[in-house]
């Protein structure tokens, strides 16, 4: 490191700029200079000759995230440009500069390592909880490396460059072994270490992305001499770090480091080399002393991950999981496991077979285990961790042996292969898959995501499943599921185990592959993985397939086939199945075939030494064992068995599954075992002697000796066992035995002899461990002729009865923990479905109760009548019973405010969102308005209080109940609501605001709507027709109303029933605003709260027929089949409404039904009462039947619809009149004249609209300026604009009949809405024939007719009179509502986001920081916004309250999320925009372009229009008023 001399201005500017940080305004003004040529190559120089004193200035800075961004931005100018960077290259040793400055900044923060020899190692690495490496203060500097070795011509220079080779060697071998972890055997680690983020973020920037980016240099033969290089000073490092930690051949025990960069530079520099440069792998491999060193790290690391998911390093805390859970993710793989695998493959192909086996083996502890004795001592090992150190290792075997990922396999194969295996975990998401395919980090390599092939590719193994919903309401995006061709013939289990982060994920491909068998009816049972053929090895590692075909292979296999057929303990059906597919590897990789007939001849002279003759397996899966001894504890069932007398040594082999030489030792009376870690310690040893020439000077370190502890157990003994099976004999038992039955194997050639020429039968792709077998066995019988006669022999010998399980108390403890575990698991499973039926045929048997007007069937018996009363049940205490007056039985029900029905407009194309400053909307047609307007008329020229009765409130704030059905007792109720209000766990409701959620269901819910008691026996007499003529009922009604004052008995006492319903009437009417409640001039009146009580029952009759579709067509129960709450709310509503009495001579049931004699009395009133055709007649129906006696007589309740039909007619005819031209008035005038004294007068609707249209014309009404008219005005026309006036108050009407006496709604086509209804309520007398039908026949006068039209509009005269102009206005005309919707939306979101993120705000008139727009009505809103806050209110939070009564919908701008607000709670709808993937892009980062998808903005208008917000989405939380 120089001294800085400075010559001339730059220098001393960018001095000065380094020195104080980068400051912005500098680093822009030298970057402005740089179009000058000249100013660009002698700035670039400038900066390189500063290049350590940034370095300097980096680590010392407190900000170093600003300055590292800062001097990127400069050098990525200077760097990016090949020709410069060649030129700073040569003239200023730019390479020489950029890795010594590197070296010197990690050179501040090393620590002695303590891997492998704590005291006496000279090794040392980087400290990965120093800030430089925590926050990756060095990444501007690696990443002007890597951006310069981008260059084939700079990085030619690194190739060539031996000394600097040599540097950046010893620079990586700082990372080499760094963050060591050391397992915790006693008390669980105080503290858990975070450095590992820092430890792999380091190795991947550091070391790996400089790799990639030679390795994107060595692509061409004539590179060859570059991958010498690197492979030769990597070697040597490697060697001088053996050197320095002091190894020999063991590794230490307890501690592993995921930290390699020199094992994978030189792994990925050999891939290269056979891959791209036709170089020959023997030629730059070190010897096999440096093979068994370089195999150890590597392979310790694959044991450590077992050990890690087997729970051995529990005590290290979450992090050390963390750590194995990144080595194999998908960022890191190919940097890390991938190259680690790749090394271990090439060791495996050039060292001795036998060594590697037995070392892997040792490696995962379970040499142990590995003994044909039924019990064994394992000295380095808790028997529990046994069964899945065993998987582990087997598992391991099989991924070596299968993986060709850098033995042959080409990019697109990889690719594909990743894919497949990614899309078999999960289905997957575009964006999700493209993350999690591992990418070459360099981009000059051939898999780039989004290139060409990732889309072919994923077109060819995958569909495309469209974003859909699920019934809960859970919204999907756009998936990618594989093609049913890719799971009969691509599921590769061994790369789904590979790429498993989570150990779940292989367990979720299995089930889907189970489900696709099932349903494509290949496999019904529960598959095992399937066996894949694999992509040819590539010559230079065919030494891969030794291990296949070696004794020590064949031994562990022989040897746990036999334990798993004599049920050892700690074996498992995985075992099994990676045992077979090693099986199976070696018959579908076997060495070229020795003649069948001298194997015969020679075979029994060979085998006297061993376990097996040769080393093939064709021909060892036919060889007899007739005799093992083994080494076994005194304890043993074993020893208790004399050996018989044929017993002869040389019949025999050792224990532990290791082949012997000779049995003279064993005789001799040493009790040492033989064991494969002895075995491998002397062809260590041997190897050692080859190589080195001063062997007898090697020591042995003390530690290694830990392992074969051959003394440490003195109660083994000695035992014989008789076995006398072959491998393919055990095969065929383990038939037998998976099937249960006896002489289940049957070869399958004796019938069918093409089954050996042809042996690929998709038979045997797909099945279970039988299927296996099977196809192991055909394949053993296809490749050796003495095979087939062998497997033919054993199948005709009846094969003894596989022994039963005998279970001693002491194995009975051990019954494994994880049968246990999976048992505990199905059981809880079974308890948690019986649990789900339980809870289902509840709510089916609580829903059938809760509304007793659902089909009540009416048992009659001759003499007598059941008397039942309604039984509920509570939820929480579990009780069933009636409510009574004392103990009363309510329903959860949620009230809200709501504005749904306001929206209404009367045009049926629904509004579009403005995106354009010409497209406004104004709400002025909507059904709120106009209702509006109508009220505040009325109350100008009539007097307030039967204005008040005239009109229904609530299309804006109305109150809407609903429930899920269940009910509970109200004093269960409030111990519940006590209990959480005590407990402390944070809710998403507020308990003090009255909040919960079913205890049942979960709903949530904010009151309890009181069950009225009632028995079942009054309903039949209600039900029954009665005889009486009209005038009669007429009267009755009357007198029944005229009991107002007096009230019934039990709500005169209190009793908790009536206590109970005040407070739920308080809860209804404190649920909306007071603005919406409030309508009469003087404040506080009773006849508002008449109004009020009356229109909550209108607001939740309409909002049920909105919920039908606006008509009552579909017929049917109510909307949610049972959990209607209209009865008990109408009692509730009933109970309030009568304590308001009605002055008789005002009620307007006298109007309708008596002529009245005094006209005079009223004119002197100043202000007079609304005239009758003035009034709503729904308004007037609910008003009539409120203020009845309940329960209500269904006579009665026909007499009132048919006197209010009646006055529904006339006001249509008045409007009729209103329409018609002048000429036409007086045409129907006479026509009707004519008619009038016909017998049929009264039912004619000529007759009628005649004279309305006299009685009419004798005030000023007809005279003001014509208004719209009806242009064809003939009978057919009228007939329909009747019906089409009378059809509202009739659905109206027949729901309250529905919900009041029960019984179903008809269903029937559309035109024939009318009659069907009207005959429903009993207004038509007899059905007639549709041709001849007409409205008019459905009237039934009580006084005769033409008196009472003659009376009604007589009060519009005499008001047309003094305000002529206000007389047409008035009368009522029923606009054709159409369904509430929400603001159409445009097909690209983009439009929505180029016009609303610059528009101002209207109300501060700034550009929001979160634009938002509502849905509803499509005002632009600031989110958060603090501009436009008042009284502590933000924006959207107070347009909720006015636009929705609490209830809001905005799309955040920003973000193209969809929010909802619901009164104080609010929620992340998602999103209705998605990208070409069905994919949503929250927060717009990917920048994809979006379209509308049509389905999810139905669904939020749905769940609007239902009031189901608070059901469906779940997570809700507080807004505090902040939005």
């Amino acid at each position: 490191m120089d001294v800085l001399k400075h010559k001339c201005f730059l220098e001393e500017l960018l001095f000065w700029t380094i020195k104080y940080e980068f400051p912005q305004k500098m680093v822009t003004f030298l970057l402005n200079m740089l179009p000058d040529q000249d100013y660009k190559i002698a700035f670039t120089k400038t900066f390189v000759q500063h290049y350590a004193f940034i370095m300097k200035t980096l680590k010392k800075s407190h900000e170093s995230d600003t300055m590292s961004n800062r001097i990127v931005h400069i050098s990525v100018q200077l760097f990016s440009n090949e020709e410069l960077a060649r030129q700073v290259t040569e003239e200023c040793q730019l390479l020489d500069i950029m890795v010594t400055v590197l070296l010197y900044m990690m050179e501040s923060c090393l620590i002695k390592s303590e891997l492998q020899d704590e005291e006496n190692s000279l090794h040392v690495v980087v400290n990965c909880g120093e800030a430089l490496l925590k926050n990756n203060t060095y990444w501007p500097l690696v990443s002007d490396f890597i951006n310069i070795l981008s260059h084939q011509s700079v990085a030619k220079k690194f190739l060539e460059d031996h000394g600097l080779l040599v540097t950046w060697m010893n620079f990586v071998s700082f990372f080499q072994g760094m963050n060591l972890n050391k397992r915790e055997l006693n008390e669980h680690v105080e503290f858990e270490s975070q450095t590992y983020y820092a430890a792999f973020a380091a190795e991947l920037e550091a070391c790996a992305q400089p790799m990639w980016g030679l390795l994107s240099h060595c692509k061409v033969r004539e590179t060859q001499e570059y991958t010498r290089n690197v492979v030769r000073y990597c070697l040597e490092a490697l060697q001088d770090w053996f050197d320095a930690i002091n190894f020999v051949d063991e590794p230490a025990p307890n501690q592993v480091t995921f930290h390699l960069p020199l094992h994978r530079y030189f792994a990925m520099f050999l891939s290269k080399a056979v891959k791209c440069q036709e170089l020959d792998l023997d030629t730059i491999l070190p010897d096999q002393e440096m093979l068994m060193k370089l195999m150890i790290h590597p392979l310790q690391i694959q044991a450590s991950l077992s050990e890690i998911h087997s729970n051995m390093w529990v005590r290290n805390g979450l992090q050390i999981k963390g750590q194995a859970m990144t080595y194999v993710q998908s960022h890191f793989c190919n940097s890390m496991i991938d190259p680690d695998i790749y090394l271990l493959q090439v060791c495996a192909s050039r060292l001795d077979p036998d060594y590697f086996i037995s070392s892997v083996f040792e490696r995962f502890k379970v040499v142990d285990l590995l003994t044909m004795a039924s019990q064994h001592q394992n000295t380095v090992l808790d028997s529990e961790h046994e069964r899945s150190m065993l998987e582990g290792a087997l598992t391991f075997l099989v991924l070596l042996l299968s993986l060709r990922l850098h033995l042959g396999m080409t990019d697109d194969e990889i690719l594909r292969a990743e894919m497949v295996a990614q899309l078999c975990m999960n289905d997957r998401t575009h964006s999700s898959l493209l993350d999690l395919i591992p990418e070459n980090p360099n981009p000059k390599s051939g898999i780039i995501p989004g290139s060409l092939s990732f889309e072919s590719v994923l077109s060819a193994v995958a569909d495309f499943k469209a974003p859909v919903f699920e019934p809960g309401g859970s919204m999907q995006q756009g998936m990618y599921t594989p093609k049913a061709e890719v799971w009969d013939k691509e599921f590769d289990p061994v790369m789904v185990i590979l790429r498993t982060v989570y150990r779940r994920d292989v367990q979720s491909a299995m089930d889907r592959y189970t489900a696709f068998l099932k349903q494509s009816g290949k496999f019904p049972g529960n598959p095992w993985p399937p066996y894949k053929k694999r992509t040819p090895l590539h010559p230079s590692y065919k030494g891969l397939i030794k291990l296949l075909h070696c004794k020590t292979l064949h031994i562990v296999l022989f040897t746990l086939l036999y334990k798993i057929l004599m049920d050892h303990q700690n074996l498992s059906e995985h075992v099994l199945c990676m045992v077979l597919y090693l099986i199976e590897l070696g018959l579908e990789n076997s060495p070229e075939q020795e003649s069948d007939e001298e194997e015969s001849a020679g075979g029994q002279e060979r085998c006297h030494d061993s376990w097996f003759p040769g080393s093939n397996l064709v021909s060892n899966m036919r060889h007899f064992i007739n005799y093992v001894r083994v080494r076994v504890p005194e304890t043993a069932p074993e020893v208790k068995r004399e050996p018989p007398a044929s017993t002869s040594s040389d019949g025999l082999a050792s224990s532990q599954s290791s082949r012997r030489k000779s049995l003279q030792r064993e005789n001799s009376g040493t009790a040492q075992v033989f064991s494969l870690v002895a075995e491998r310690r002397k062809k260590f040893q041997e190897i050692i002697n080859r190589n080195t020439s001063e062997a007898n000077q090697v020591v042995r370190p003390k530690t290694s000796m830990k392992w074969s502890a051959p003394g440490a157990t003195p109660q083994l003994t000695t035992a014989i066992l008789e076995v006398k099976e072959s491998i393919l004999s055990l095969l065929i038992k383990l038939h037998h035995k998976l099937s249960g039955k006896q002489n289940s194997y049957y070869p399958p050639w004796l019938d069918d002899v093409d089954v050996l020429i042809h042996p690929e039968i998709p038979r045997y792709s797909h099945g279970d461990g039988m299927t296996a077998v099977e196809r192991i066995l055909l394949k053993a019988a296809v490749q050796s002729r003495l095979n087939k006669r062998i497997i033919e022999e054993i199948c005709r010998k009846v094969t003894p009865p596989v022994p039963p399980k005998k279970i001693s108390s002491a194995e009975k403890k051990t019954l494994d923990k994880e049968e246990r575990r999976q048992k505990a698991r199905e059981r809880q499973q079974k308890l948690l479905a019986e649990f789900a039926s339980r809870q289902k045929s509840f709510m089916e048997t609580a829903m059938d109760v809760e509304s007793p007007d659902a089909d009540i069937a009416m048992e009659v018996a001759t003499s007598e009548q059941h008397v039942s009363e309604a039984i509920y049940d509570c939820v929480i205490c579990g009780q069933s019973g009636p409510s009574t007056e004392e103990r009363p039985t309510g329903l959860v029900v949620l009230l809200q405010a709501s504005s749904v029905l306001g929206q209404c407009r009367n045009s049926t194309e629904p509004k579009k969102l403005p995106t354009t400053e010409e497209e406004q909307i104004y709400p002025w047609d909507t059904c709120a308005a106009l209702h509006d307007v109508r009220l505040t008329t009325l109350q100008r020229y009539f007097k307030d209080s039967s204005c008040l009765q005239a009109v229904s409130i609530g299309w804006e704030g109305g109150v809407y109940v609903q429930t899920c059905g269940h009910t509970l007792h109200i004093d269960c109720h409030k111990s519940y609501m006590e209990s959480l209000r005590n407990d402390q766990v944070l809710q998403g409701f507020s308990v003090d605001k009255g909040e919960f959620t079913c205890p049942l269901c979960r709903q949530f819910a904010n009151s309890v709507l009181p069950c009225y008691p009632g028995n079942n026996m009054e309903r039949s007499l209600w039900q029954s027709h009665s005889n009486k003529c009209m005038q009669d009922l007429v009267q009755e009604v009357e007198d029944l109303q005229e009991q107002l004052g007096t009230f019934p008995v039990s709500i005169s006492s209190e009793t908790n029933l009536s206590k109970e319903m005040e407070s739920v009437m308080k809860d209804i009417k404190s649920t909306t605003q007071k603005k919406y409640t409030d309508y009469s001039k003087s404040p506080g009146s009773p006849d508002n709260d008449f109004l009020f009580m009356y229109s909550v029952a209108r607001t939740n009759l309409e909002l049920e027929l909105v919920h039908r579709g606006g008509n009552l067509c579909s017929g049917g129960a109510s909307t949610a089949g049972k959990r209607s709450c209209l009865n008990q709310l109408f009692h509730v509503l009933a109970m309030h409404m009568r304590l308001y009495s009605i002055d008789s001579a005002y009620n307007p049931w006298r109007k309708l039904t008596q002529p009245m004699q005094d006209k005079n009395s009223e004119l002197s009133e100043e202000q007079p009462e609304v005239p009758v055709l003035y009034r709503d007649v729904s308004s007037l129906l609910l008003i009539q039947i409120l203020t009845m006696p309940q329960p209500l007589h269904k006579e009665h309740f026909t007499c009132i619809i048919k006197v209010l039909f009646t006055l529904l007619y006339t006001q249509g005819l008045a409007a009729l009149s209103v329409k018609c031209s002048a000429e036409d008035r007086t045409a129907w005038k006479e026509s009707g004249d004519l008619k009038k004294n016909t017998s049929s007068g009264e039912k004619s609707w000529e007759v009628l609209l005649g004279h309305v249209i006299s009685e009419l014309s004798k005030g000023k009404i007809y005279e003001e300026g014509e208004t719209e008219e009806l242009r064809v005005v003939n009978p057919d026309s009228v007939e329909c604009y009747l019906q089409q006036f009378c059809l509202p108050f009739l659905r109206i009407t027949s729901l309250l009949q529905h919900h009041l006496f029960g019984g179903d709604l008809p269903s029937c086509q559309e035109d024939e809405e009318f009659t069907v209804l009207a005959s429903c309520l009993g207004l038509l007398p007899s059905f007639q024939s549709a041709h001849q039908f007409t409205s008019a026949s459905c009237l039934d006068w009580p006084v005769p007719a033409f008196d009472m039209v003659s009376q009604w509009c007589s009060e519009l005269v005499s008001f047309a009179d003094k305000h002529p102009d206000q007389v047409k206005a008035l009368l009522i005309q029923e606009p054709k509502w159409d369904l509430p919707r929400l603001l159409q939306l445009p097909e690209n979101y983009n439009t929505i986001f180029q016009y609303y993120h610059r528009k101002t705000c209207t109300v501060c008139t700034k550009v929001p920081k979160d634009p938002a727009v509502c849905l509803v009505c499509g005002t632009f809103v600031c989110l958060k916004g603090l501009c436009c806050k008042q009284q502590s209110y933000c924006e959207c939070v107070l347009h909720s309250q006015n636009c929705g009564a609490g209830t809001g919908i905005f799309l955040l701008i920003n973000a193209s999320v969809i929010i909802i607000i619901r009164g104080h709670r609010f929620c992340l709808w998602g999103s209705v925009y998605l990208d070409a993937h069905g994919e949503e892009d929250r927060d717009l980062r990917r920048g994809k372009p979006l379209y509308i998808c049509k389905e999810r903005y139905k669904v939020l208008e749905q769940q609007w229009v239902s009031h189901t917000f608070d059901h469906i989405n779940k997570r809700w939380g507080p807004h505090y008023n902040g939005l």
